[in-house]
């Protein structure tokens, strides 16, 4: 398959650096070396049932009992193992933490055996590609051009790259989503470009563009001119409609900067101009990451408080119908553990996970929908070289089964 390569291991430069909870991805335990029990249950277990026993493993195991031995290697390899999602148990969501802004290098955690794994990712060049995720499969477009893309499974290493997108070239703007059938494994893919017209910054051009998977071709489907507002870098797809935040341009702001478009990709209509069905955020916010969370659209944002520019807490919000619910709010304690906190920070999630990460340092904090409660990840076993660095990341679900 196109871009197919084999697990890459990204070694901790520093050995004396604290890496309790790091791990090579194929780095094997110590118990091939024990001593062997009287009957191997290898031996008795039929490759089906064996396979439904490999199958509940978490993803890493899984990649670890390939090394086990010849028989199991050929087990999980085999393409009847890889396409047979249904005998896979859930996997939790795992979070990639760039750490390089030269190379597409970092660590991904996994929360369930809180363990950082080294990875480097295929296709792209550097960390400031845009991203998105959608079960499985992660779509990469270039900051430079804004028509480069690639869709990959950063698991398996397999990926594709898209033609290039219609539309504005080099937008001031763009809003990069994905969305993967469960079932059938097609994908559709969004991009809303931002372009300001001539010399006027209260007049923007903005654009929808959407790539379906089974068809391999790009629609430009809506073109609107926003008077006051400007399309950004936020979006996702949910249930099937595209959201995607604006941002005001008026000399005399509003007191929410933001606000909330929709287009329903499933009929292609929005019934009237998008900016008609516009809906305010919850309060005055600094920042606004949006995610997909079982088909219900979820929104992170800092919450600013005298000052726009100052985050001084973060909270979590659901939009059911077009109100925002809240969910939960930063405990101040938690909130003081980032260190210092930027205007803006990274936050992204899917099923009932959500991660939460500072530009200027490695930590990451996770909320969990359903037990409505806040956790640290295992520490990064990353250290941040210069005060400037930045550290971006995004979260994605891992699996075995998909491919684009």
């Amino acid at each position: 398959m196109e871009g197919e390569t084999s697990w890459i291991n990204h070694c901790a430069d520093d050995g004396s650096r604290d890496i309790s909870g790091y791990d090579s991805f194929l780095e094997l335990s110590d118990d091939g070396n024990k001593e062997a029990t009287a009957v191997s249950v290898d031996s008795i277990l039929p490759n089906d049932l064996l396979e439904r026993i490999l199958a509940y493993l978490p993803i890493a195991s899984i990649f670890r009992a390939g090394s086990v031995c010849k028989r199991w290697n050929e087990i999980v390899s085999s393409p009847m193992f890889l396409g047979n999602s249904s005998h896979f148990r859930s996997q939790k969501p795992w979070y990639f933490m760039f750490t390089s802004s030269d190379e597409p290098v970092g660590y991904a955690y996994d929360p369930v055996l809180r363990k950082w794994y080294g990875i480097e990712l295929p296709c792209i060049e550097s960390s400031n590609w845009f991203n998105t995720s959608s079960c499985g499969l992660v779509c990469f477009m270039d900051n430079d051009s804004r028509s480069r893309l690639y869709v990959c499974n950063p698991i398996i290493k397999t990926w594709k790259k898209l033609e290039e997108p219609p539309g504005l070239k080099c937008p001031d703007y763009s809003a990069l989503a994905l969305s993967v059938n469960r079932e059938s494994h097609g994908y559709t893919i969004s991009i809303v470009k931002s372009k300001r017209i001539q010399e006027n910054f209260t007049q923007w051009d903005l654009s929808v563009h959407i790539y379906d998977s089974e068809t391999m071709t790009w629609v430009t489907s809506w073109t609107e001119m926003l008077l006051g507002w400007r399309g950004g870098d936020e979006s996702v797809i949910c249930d099937g409609v595209l959201y995607f935040l604006i941002y005001s341009t008026s000399s005399a702001a509003p007191e929410n900067r933001h606000g909330l478009l929709k287009y329903n990709i499933s009929n292609r209509s929005s019934h009237g101009l998008l900016i008609q069905n516009f809906i305010p955020v919850p309060c005055p916010l600094t920042c606004g990451r949006l995610m997909n969370l079982k088909e219900k659209l979820v929104m992170v944002g800092g919450i600013g408080k005298d000052r726009l520019d100052v985050i001084k807490g973060i909270g979590i919000w659901v939009l059911n119908g077009k109100n925002w619910e809240e969910v939960a709010r930063m405990p101040h304690k938690l909130f003081q553990g980032f260190g210092e906190f930027d205007d803006v920070f990274a936050s992204s999630g899917t099923e009932d996970l959500i991660y939460i990460q500072s530009y200027g340092a490695s930590t990451l904090l996770a909320f969990d929908m359903n037990l409505r409660n806040w956790k640290w990840s295992q520490k990064c076993p990353v250290t941040k070289r210069f005060p400037l660095q930045l550290f971006t990341g995004f979260c994605f679900e891992p699996r075995l089964e998909i491919s684009p």
